[in-house]
């Protein structure tokens, strides 16, 4: 067995790339998963007929030919997106991520083997269900740790005796995290071998297996493997801008939740109100900009917006999503215990007070709008609701704080950080909202020590507080 010790964390691994967010097994795919944070991509690897090595799950097209006895350019006829290894490769060399190889055509065996060295991938791991296929590349003299894949009913001991990884694939049994008992990982260190789990979404589940010792998870969402955690000496708080808007198309539920399925403190969305009393999550008081529809959106019913497509727009993978309701975000918050920012637009306060209540969240939300009106009318219906203020909109900061009794100063990265200081340790906490990922802000961001920051690019700011000496 290869001597494997246990990373600090279990690896994140993007099942088949961030296949939540792009079709499976492509680059776009695959680049999501480098923006997420994954640390290796799994990567399900085939032959075509004429000796081509892509990356591509099924073991043939929709129309029944078997990827193996078709050509190349067959195969980018029907699926013109499916990648060739190499190219995953040459991605991974140049974004520093890991490969972990699903090798499902014991013929594209030796040339994966041979790629990962050309590509100089030092984070690798080479499995399959097919032990002809292990048992190849150990007799290859495989430098990569392997793995085998156990079935659901498989013996993981018995299944996988010379593998250095057991790989269990139970994403299909109710309570999977009940069978990695003490015994199961004692036997399995004793026998030298590390264990990598199946491909996981549940943030329940999810929490219940980082802890346990393994090598790593598989998810189609990577972000939910190892969540945001801030520097033990600023604890700050991340507010994602309309969600998770370069992932996802903003204001969505994908986009929500994967702000919150990251470890981001807060998703903010944007409030209007249906011509039929509904409140729903979009940003502009129009139609035309983020969904297949025209004209505005107040004077449309829930039943009207709902047949509109708001996702297509930014990514063909996310046509048919739906624009959401506020009832359907604050079930993600509390999916994810999470907590949200809500911009009241055409949307009152008193009917989004009540779902906000109704979910028990009334101490996970603050809210704004550039409707002074409403938050006047917010503080007078609800004296405990939590109330943000922007510091440009009023001549000092003493003005922001008293004309509702705000909680929260939201700041520029251009204020004064003197100011920021003033509000540290008390009552009333700060903000600084930047929208772009220049790394000269995020240091002066870093420098003012806010409460909270409300970013748009909440991913680019995790990369760069990662490298950055935080003391």
């Amino acid at each position: 067995m290869i001597d494997q010790p246990l990373p600090p964390r279990p690896y994140a691994i993007a099942h088949r790339g961030a296949s939540a967010y792009a079709p499976d097994n492509t680059l776009a795919a695959f680049r999501k998963a480098a923006e997420l944070g994954a640390d290796m991509w799994e990567v399900d690897i085939r032959m075509t007929a004429d000796g081509a090595i892509v990356a591509f799950h099924d073991p043939a097209l929709a129309d029944g030919r078997a990827i193996a006895d078709v050509t190349l350019a067959e195969l980018r006829k029907a699926k013109p997106d499916c990648p060739l290894l190499t190219d995953v490769l040459a991605l991974a060399a140049e974004t520093g991520a890991g490969i972990y190889a699903d090798i499902k055509d014991i013929n594209a065996s030796l040339p994966t083997l041979a790629g990962l060295k050309t590509h100089e991938i030092d984070l690798a791991i080479l499995g399959a269900f097919d032990t002809d296929v292990t048992d190849l590349l150990r007799h290859a003299g495989c430098p990569y740790p392997i793995a085998a894949l156990v079935p659901l009913g498989a013996d993981p001991h018995d299944h996988a005796p010379r593998a250095d990884i057991i790989h269990l694939c139970w994403e299909r049994m109710e309570r999977p995290q009940d069978t990695l008992t003490e015994s199961f990982f004692r036997r399995a260190f004793a026998d030298g071998q590390r264990v990598v789990l199946w491909h996981e979404e549940d943030p329940v589940r999810m929490a219940a297996i980082r802890t346990r010792p393994v090598t790593g998870i598989c998810s189609d969402m990577p972000e939910l493997v190892n969540p945001f955690r801030p520097p033990a000496t600023w604890p700050v708080e991340v507010v994602c801008h309309r969600g998770a808007n370069r992932i996802a198309p903003e204001n969505t539920l994908p986009a929500v939740e994967c702000a919150l399925a990251a470890g981001f403190s807060h998703a903010e969305v944007d409030l209007h109100l249906t011509t039929d009393g509904r409140i729903v999550v979009i940003h502009d008081p129009t139609l035309d900009r983020t969904t297949s529809g025209t004209g505005p959106v107040p004077a449309m019913t829930l039943a009207e917006l709902r047949a509109l497509d708001a996702g297509g727009w930014f990514d063909p993978f996310f046509a048919g999503t739906r624009i959401p309701t506020l009832q359907e975000v604050l079930a993600v918050a509390l999916k994810h215990d999470g907590q949200l920012y809500l911009e009241l637009k055409s949307a009152p306060p008193a009917p989004v007070w009540d779902q906000v209540t109704q979910a028990g969240l009334q101490e996970r939300v603050f809210f704004w709008s550039f409707n002074r009106d409403f938050l006047r009318n917010l503080r007078s219906l609800a004296p405990t609701a939590r109330i943000m203020a922007r510091r440009q909109d009023y001549p000092d900061l003493q003005a922001a704080i008293d004309d509702y009794g705000a909680d929260l100063i939201e700041f520029l990265p251009s204020d004064d950080p003197l100011e920021v200081a003033a509000l540290r340790g008390g009552r009333i906490r700060s903000m600084v909202a930047y929208m772009e990922k220049t790394p000269d802000i995020f240091d002066r961001i870093i420098a003012m020590r806010p409460d909270m920051v409300n970013l748009d690019d909440p991913f680019a700011f995790r990369r760069h507080l990662a490298a950055c000496d935080i003391s």
